[in-house]
């Protein structure tokens, strides 16, 4: 079974109920019941079109929904002619179902939930994950959406900026998380950046290509974190890294400076650095700076504290990490997500000596981690300092 290929498919057959007629989230349960099925039957036969098979399932079973409910019964005239056979048009709907799931009548934020979950593919999971909340409140985020679309056609497209939040962080869980999206990420930004002439547009794919550049080397043969000072350069890719640098110039150069392109810039001084040791950390840390005032993200103010750790030393970072919150990372009251917390905070502790105080931030925050890669670096961190402490 090719489920790389079902993840694939599944937007343009979204698309197409919903151009149909089809109200958004009765297409996406008629869409998943077409997965199950295909998920069952596909193995023993998979079919010539496969495509047109799963577009002829789904809207069989949103017929098959729509006459069961008494309330929709009028609408079923409508609906009740099954499409022509054939094969399916090889149109990519995917983009285009971003801006209509970025609909004017949802909140910004309830709209990159439903897109994530209806077209990204993310778990409510990996969803309140990315924005730092528990997953029953993000589940009850996703069910308000859901309803607040219910029977409204998906034909006004939303704002650029509601669409740029979800390819980022679609990019984000294909960067670090279990499900393979950032590739896709990139191929929708690049046609987003074709149709729209908008520095924050451009300022999106750079990072992307900028953070992609480094792939190769973040991970071990055995899926190991390689923490950004220890990755091998040598294994980053220099022909997107030249074209993230020059979208990012070309942007910057226009003036309208958004968070994409201030973060693009401190991942183009990464990139530009031949070694860890010569990284600009000044330049980086007025870079967190403008990304601050840009946005509130209690996660950019975690990394400035690193970043003021690196450039004025440990015991600053330490007292950017202090301004921050003065209550422990276990009872962190203003937002800051507990793991990432306890993690900068070990790093400064290490750096400044503190091993004790640093192997046990370490194994708080590898208890709280929200992925097995990322609980097995911080566990081996912890117990790095506790054996250098015995001898």
């Amino acid at each position: 079974m090719d489920e790389a290929l079902l993840r694939s498919l599944t937007p343009s057959v979204l698309a197409l109920l919903v151009r149909r007629g089809a109200d958004f989230a009765a297409a996406e349960d008629a869409v998943q019941d077409a997965l199950v099925e295909a998920l069952r039957v596909w193995p023993a036969g998979p079919p010539r079109d496969p495509k047109g098979w799963l577009v002829t399932v789904a809207w069989r079973r949103f017929l098959d929904a729509t006459r069961a409910d008494a309330a929709r019964r009028r609408r079923e005239v409508r609906f009740d002619e099954e499409p022509a056979p054939g094969p399916a048009p090889a149109v990519d709907d995917t983009l285009r179902l971003y801006f209509l799931c970025a609909h004017p009548s949802l909140t910004p934020s309830s709209a990159v939930a439903l897109t994530l979950r209806a077209v990204g593919g993310l778990t409510t999971r990996q969803i309140a994950q990315a924005y730092l909340v528990p997953e029953a409140t993000m589940a009850q985020r996703i069910s308000r959406a859901k309803r607040t679309v219910s029977g409204v056609r998906l034909d006004r497209p939303g704002d650029v900026a509601t669409v740029l939040r979800v390819l980022y962080l679609v990019f984000n869980e294909g960067y670090s998380g279990d499900v393979d999206l950032a590739a896709e990420a990139i191929r929708l930004t690049r046609q987003l950046a074709a149709q729209v002439d908008h520095p924050e547009v451009a300022g999106l794919l750079a990072l992307m290509l900028l953070h992609h550049a480094r792939r190769a080397a973040r991970t071990t043969p055995d899926g190991s974190l390689v923490p950004l000072a220890e990755q091998d350069r040598g294994r980053w890719d220099t022909g997107l890294i030249a074209e993230g640098v020059g979208i990012l110039q070309a942007a910057l150069a226009r003036d309208r400076l958004g968070e994409f392109q201030a973060q693009a810039a401190i991942a183009a001084l990464h990139a530009d650095a031949p070694t860890a040791e010569e990284t600009d950390w000044v330049q980086i840390v007025e870079w967190y700076d403008e990304l601050a005032r840009l946005t509130d993200s209690p996660v950019v103010r975690l990394n400035r504290a690193v970043a003021v750790g690196e450039a004025d030393g440990p015991r600053a970072g330490l007292a950017a990490l202090a301004e921050l919150d003065d209550s422990s990372p276990r009872s962190s009251g203003k937002g800051y997500p507990v793991p990432r917390y306890a993690a900068v905070a070990a790093y400064l502790h290490e750096r400044d000596g503190d091993l004790a105080t640093a192997a046990q931030l370490y194994a708080e925050a590898a208890r709280q981690a929200p992925n097995l890669a990322e609980r097995d670096h911080l566990t081996r961190q912890a117990a790095r300092l506790n054996a250098a402490r015995r001898h």
